[in-house]
């Protein structure tokens, strides 16, 4: 289903390039990036939460159309333009749908399934610890992995 809706938003987007002017085309991908780096952001700060990843992409986008809309209407031969300003948020829109999407949520259940463990959100625990291995600084030796014939002190 997700695939047929991702071609489906493809076939839009690439119908619309042909009917959009080249500047609104220029924001939304100015608002594709910064909204990207908007709920990247959100996303650190509210340890995954996804509405504030969506809210982070939106909030991106804005930020950055609201600059550049700025910027042009202090120009003598450019100006002020919702247009672009539109465009430029529903960049960051799209990448916050996006994301919100295609998030595998059924990957992060699998993962907890198989023994690790969130540890003050959504951080997992150490996977090598999970291997059997004795760990130094959190890595199994050389001698364990069977790339040396060296033993190190302390650990037998």
């Amino acid at each position: 289903m997700k695939k047929t809706l991702f071609i489906i938003a493809l076939l839009l987007i690439a119908n619309l390039n042909g009917q959009v002017e080249r500047d609104k085309a220029l924001h939304f991908l100015g608002g594709n990036l910064y909204g990207l780096a908007g709920a990247g952001i959100a996303k650190q700060l509210s340890d995954g939460d996804r509405y504030w990843t969506f809210a982070g992409a939106v909030g991106g986008s804005l930020m950055i159309g609201l600059a550049k809309e700025a910027v042009d209407a202090g120009q003598r031969e450019n100006g002020w333009d919702n247009e672009d300003l539109l465009a430029t948020v529903l960049g960051g829109m799209t990448v916050g749908l996006t994301i919100e999407l295609f998030t595998n949520k059924k990957r992060q259940k699998r993962r907890n399934s198989l023994g690790f463990t969130d540890v003050g959100g959504n951080l997992p625990a150490d996977p090598l610890l999970l291997t059997g291995f004795d760990t130094v600084d959190g890595l199994p030796t050389m001698a364990e992995l069977g790339l040396s014939t060296q033993v190190r002190e302390g650990l037998q």
